[in-house]
């Protein structure tokens, strides 16, 4: 369930970005990550999607469903959704306001960009969304300047999260929302075991037949287990000027959607 947690104040938290010097279980120099990812996208872009609902078992929609839910977009807002390349948040806010909401994608990855706008296309949405190229540490937006900010499986592949929830708060508005969704190493006891055998076996195999790039898949599942838990990614949003932070785990803790205000 989810709820809201102890105030930032009186928690511990890591030391700043521990995750900018590992891609994976791999140490690398924090200038060479952001590269590092962007060649792992576009390297499985053309199969993302087939890749989600083989590793998800379908899931993947249910949860983006319950993310938008829990968003509301509405006409006339302007929602931004960070690293969302393939448009699956985006088309869901598209159908949900009629197409009435100034939506915008922005996603570092030209490669995740490109298979976005073409699968906008086949489902007959030819206007309505903006697509940017741009790094979620360095937003290309004015402050103050939307009113829903969403990233989707996307925040563990940033290089600095601090600055990239710093990015988020800055552009929002008094009043805005912030979403992410994640997959998260904080599961449920009694999943932990099986959930990391299948992460560290069974994803890097599927990349390896589905999408022809096996290497790509051991670190997207590497990176899912480097990624802070529950309680310690809350403490960081409220750091960065995102309040009332809370969290409402999916699947036993498999994914989960933290929410925080921009006041």
């Amino acid at each position: 369930m989810g709820r809201i947690t102890v105030p930032a104040s009186k928690r511990k938290t890591p030391a700043a970005n521990p995750e900018a010097e590992w891609f994976g279980f791999r140490r690398v120099n924090p200038d060479e990550k952001a590269g590092l990812v962007r060649d792992v996208f576009a390297s499985v872009a053309g199969n993302y999607d087939v890749m989600n609902d083989l590793m998800s078992g379908g899931l993947h929609r249910l949860w983006k469903d319950t993310l938008v839910r829990k968003m509301n977009p509405k006409p006339g807002q302007t929602l931004l959704d960070v690293a969302g390349g393939t448009g699956d948040i985006a088309l869901r806010c598209y159908r949900r306001t009629a197409g009435r909401a100034n939506i915008i994608i922005c996603d570092i990855n030209p490669a995740m960009l490109a298979a976005g706008k073409a699968k906008a296309i086949d489902h007959g949405v030819m206007s309505g969304l903006t697509w940017v190229t741009g790094n979620a540490e360095a937003l290309p937006f004015p402050d103050r300047s939307v009113d829903t900010y969403s990233i989707a499986f996307g925040l563990r592949n940033v290089t600095h999260i601090d600055q990239a929830l710093r990015e988020a708060a800055r552009v929002l508005r008094p009043g805005g929302r912030f979403f992410c969704m994640e997959f998260s190493p904080g599961v449920t006891p009694a999943l932990k075991p099986l959930y990391e055998t299948y992460c560290l076996n069974v994803l890097p195999v599927l990349g390896q037949f589905v999408a022809k790039d096996r290497n790509a898949y051991q670190y997207l599942a590497e990176s899912i287990l480097k990624f802070p838990p529950q309680a310690q990614l809350a403490a960081r949003m409220e750091k960065a000027g995102l309040e009332r932070a809370k969290w409402t785990n999916l699947t036993g803790g498999i994914a989960v959607i933290h929410e925080g205000w921009r006041l």
